[in-house]
């Protein structure tokens, strides 16, 4: 509901935004502009000194006017030929002239009502209660995103157009709800639908009848500072019936021309002082910084605009089209979907159109809508489900627990997990989506099942056996979509390993060509260290994973393979020569990348896991210290990076370096060597370090239990780091 409520009032009024934000950045230049070239009064100055000047300077004075910005405005007749200027509060002497912007006019006509009067202003309040709609359910969303408000800035993940959509938001977010609550009481006010209790003295029906009181003398505006005129209106030359008008921040009264005296005043009523900090909260007139940075916060709008559609569009795509399908209250079976890449809704999609072709109704749906009170025909669920990081849910599944805990059991469900056996929470969430299902009290039709790494194979196999449960003769022949990718390069390679039977290569290959349009709109080659590398190797359909040593502004892409026996992917890359291409495409790892913050990083790892450790050192520079902990075999086979390791622990990249070798000196790997720095461990996370792990499985499994044993003095475990997120994992 709150998505959908996000959605499309983002989508129908993006154009009219995006106009309204630059615009609205526009404006508020002016402002800070006229604040910096306006000549200010000083706070000591009061009306009366004001009005003496300016009456030295022009003796015919109409009218004195204060804008908010400070600059002060004068209107007087020459003759019988009217005449203004801006003038100098200090001297009263004229400055230049009171001709308007034309372009600035412009922009406020653009900005207010589209050149179209009233009919333009509704539509410009139509686009700010949008606006309003989108703050709240944006801010509604990114809490739930993120794990409440106390967590508003914590660290985000997923597909890069949702992080980047969800970081500008949050920063954002409090600016454009301003923004569009003020827009829409202006509005309001335009059209009276507001209460009117603005100052209005009446007239007084005495006056004394005498003229030519020494303004500068006159109480009522000596102890008003020039910083609360609005408006000081002379009486007619030679009306005796006539009064001064004073306008102020708090109110209007008049002032007998004779004696000085206050002859009526009115104070502003609530609502009117509550619309002076309305106007001064929208335009930024009388708070320039503030204007600047409501105009900088509109900014934002734009790329929310062009984050929410490309996230949409591709949340859109990851969903295959099913034909024929029913809608969830009429379907006999429901198949509900957790993924994040794409790849189980093509699995969802299989299974559908099989049990469509046995007959049966089927709906198709993300995790996310689980509603069982609604499925009035339903005799089955299939809850088909990936894990995202450590045991987590995936984006189309974030609220499925939760609706589960609300839910009450109807009909007979089962769970199906897609992961990689390879990662240590493997189909962590379908577990856990099962578990929470049983204690619920819901019949399971088969015990929880898991397709490792999308085997079509695997696949199959559950097929037949929930087939055989339900009555059905299912063949679930799935063939996944290859991903998009492209050739890569090669254009170097270092060898390692070869003496101890495990040979092992930095393998670099050449950034693919791309067009300048194609880098402008984001289809260019990006990527961190950290991030990973799928190759197809040749005669198989399922990719292997590299995680990245560079990043794309270092201009290459490089990894650290090494040959594992009857290895294909291994095996290909092994062979591969400066010249020869392998089909390649990224995908993000934001779990694994580094914070942007500048406390110390601690990079621990084994063999190829030296791969995004070195990418990391390549890319932080001098800016945190880093400190390598790294195990490997031998230092004269398997020492990858050797010669940058001594290069950057002498130009300072490298704070601390230490090496582990299990089959040469003291024969001990990359824990023991934890162990003994361990005061030196704890100090760097009493400074608020960071620790990041890449290697084997089993490396990790005792890099954690080392560092527990090293950080039990602190009251502090692997797992506790994690918890706080300053412990990231990169295992295979």
């Amino acid at each position: 509901m709150i998505r959908s409520l996000h959605r499309w009032p983002g989508l129908i009024a993006a154009a009219f935004l995006i106009l309204l934000a630059v615009t609205g950045t526009a404006l508020s230049v002016f402002p800070a502009l006229e604040t910096v070239t306006s000549s200010q009064a000083s706070a000591q100055q009061n009306v009366a000194e004001l009005a003496a000047l300016v009456q030295a300077q022009h003796p015919t004075v109409e009218q004195i006017k204060r804008a908010p910005t400070g600059k002060i405005t004068v209107w007087w007749f020459d003759g019988n030929t009217p005449a203004s200027a801006v003038v100098d509060p200090a001297s009263g002497k004229d400055l230049g002239t009171t001709d308007p912007n034309r372009f600035e006019q412009w922009l406020i006509n653009l900005h207010r009502s589209l050149f179209l009067n009233d009919n333009g202003r509704m539509v410009t309040a139509a686009a700010a209660l949008a606006m309003l709609v989108l703050s709240v359910s944006g801010g509604l969303l990114v809490m739930r995103r993120v794990g409440g408000w106390r967590r508003w800035f914590a660290r985000l993940r997923g597909p890069w157009e949702g992080r980047i959509h969800s970081e500008m938001a949050r920063v954002a977010m409090p600016f454009l709800l301003v923004s569009a609550v003020t827009a829409l009481w202006m509005t309001a006010s335009t059209f009276s639908l507001l209460p009117d209790d603005s100052a209005y003295a009446s007239f007084p029906s005495q006056t004394s009848g005498q003229t030519g009181f020494d303004v500068a003398q006159m109480a009522g505006l000596q102890s008003l500072p020039v910083s609360q005129l609005r408006d000081l209106t002379f009486p007619a030359a030679g009306d005796a019936t006539d009064v001064f008008t004073l306008t102020t921040d708090r109110g209007m009264g008049y002032l007998d021309q004779g004696t000085g005296a206050m002859l009526a005043w009115s104070d502003n009523g609530p609502w009117a002082q509550l619309g002076e900090w309305i106007y001064l909260l929208h335009t930024g007139q009388g708070a320039a910084v503030w204007g600047l940075l409501l105009g900088l916060m509109a900014l934002s709008i734009p790329g929310l605009a062009i984050t929410g559609a490309l996230s949409w569009a591709k949340a859109r795509r990851g969903r295959p089209a099913l034909r024929g399908m029913a809608a969830a209250s009429k379907a006999q079976t429901l198949i509900l979907v957790g993924s994040e890449g794409g790849s189980t809704w093509g699995f969802a999609t299989t299974l559908a159109k099989n049990l469509q072709a046995a007959g049966q109704s089927v709906h198709m749906a993300a995790l996310n809508s689980f509603a069982p009170d609604r499925y009035r025909h339903a005799e089955r669920i299939v809850v088909m489900t990936a894990t995202w990081g450590e045991g987590t849910a995936p984006s189309s599944a974030k609220r499925a627990l939760e609706r589960l805990a609300e839910a009450t059991p109807t009909v007979p469900m089962t769970v199906l997990g897609f992961g990689d056996s390879s990662f240590p929470d493997f189909c962590g969430f379908a577990t856990s989506f099962e578990a929470a299902a049983r204690a619920k009290g819901w019949d399971l039709i088969l015990p929880e099942q898991r397709i490792d790494r999308g085997s079509p194979q695997e696949f199959a196999r559950w097929g037949q056996a929930f087939g055989e449960k339900i009555g059905l003769a299912l063949e679930l022949h799935h063939q996944p979509s290859a991903p998009k990718a492209q050739a890569l390069t090669l254009l170097s390679r270092r060898d390692y390993g070869e003496a101890v039977q495990a040979p092992a290569a930095i393998l670099r290959f050449a950034l693919p060509k791309t067009s300048l349009w194609a880098r402008l709109i984001g289809r260019g080659m990006r990527f961190q260290a950290g991030d990973l590398l799928g190759i197809v190797p040749q005669g198989a359909r399922i990719p292997r994973y590299y995680s990245l040593a560079s990043a794309s502004a270092n201009g290459f892409v490089e990894i650290v393979a090494r040959k594992h026996p009857g290895g294909l992917c291994s095996g290909q890359l092994m062979a591969l020569q400066p010249g020869d291409s392998v089909q390649a495409f990224l995908r993000p790892n934001p779990d694994f990348h580094p914070d942007r913050g500048t406390t110390p990083l601690i990079l621990i790892g084994a063999g190829t896991g030296i791969g995004p450790l070195a990418g990391f050192i390549r890319s932080q520079g001098n800016r945190r210290p880093l400190h390598l902990w790294f195990g490997a075999r031998h230092p004269d086979t398997d020492l990858f990076y050797g010669q940058e390791l001594a290069e950057w622990s002498e130009n300072g990249q490298l704070a601390g370096l230490t090496t582990a070798f299990s089959r040469s000196g003291k024969r001990h790997y990359v824990q023991d060597a934890l162990r003994q720095d361990g005061e030196t461990l704890r100090e760097l996370i009493q400074l608020g370090a960071r620790i990041m792990v890449c290697g084997g499985r089993d490396m990790a499994a005792g890099v954690q239990q080392a560092l527990t044993e090293v950080l039990a003095p602190l009251g502090l475990t692997a797992a506790s780091l994690k918890s706080e997120g300053r412990y990231a994992e990169d295992v295979y």
